[in-house]
């Protein structure tokens, strides 16, 4: 399962970018928003190459894949 390391909204916003000027500059799509809010995963690859550009990271420092306690390999 694919977990965020940080809080990317507070990361953001430590970097200068408040929701507010994500929504007016048109950085990330709002339904990209409210799944950060939530603390959903399923971001496109687009909005994480702009969360990544304005940090200045890389993917891997935002987020990190743990196993799942049971996982069914022989299903993938």
């Amino acid at each position: 399962m694919i977990k965020y390391k940080v809080d990317i909204l507070e990361e953001l916003k430590k970097a200068g970018y408040t929701t507010y000027r994500i929504r007016r500059e048109k950085l990330i799509a709002e339904s990209t928003m409210q799944r950060l809010r939530a603390g959903g995963t399923g971001i496109r690859l687009d909005s994480l190459d702009v969360i990544c550009r304005i940090l200045q990271c890389q993917p891997g420092d935002l987020v990190e894949w743990v196993p799942e306690e049971k996982e069914e390999h022989d299903s993938i």
